[in-house]
């Protein structure tokens, strides 16, 4: 007990970070904790992969 909570392990890819971030946001969306819930969704949006469609050539 002296030693505390033991310390979770990171996430080892985006997607399992994407799971963590939205069990957290569904947990702050339950208990009604909005701030908590709108700082998880920023975290969540900068979480998700960004897609770029390819630049068309100009022929």
């Amino acid at each position: 007990m002296a030693r505390g909570r033991n310390t979770p392990r990171p996430p080892h890819t985006r997607a399992d970070l994407l799971v963590t971030l939205l069990r957290k946001r569904a947990a702050a969306h339950n208990a009604g904790a909005e701030d908590l819930e709108a700082l998880l969704r920023d975290q969540i949006r900068w979480a998700l992969p960004i897609v770029r469609e390819p630049v068309a050539a100009n022929d």
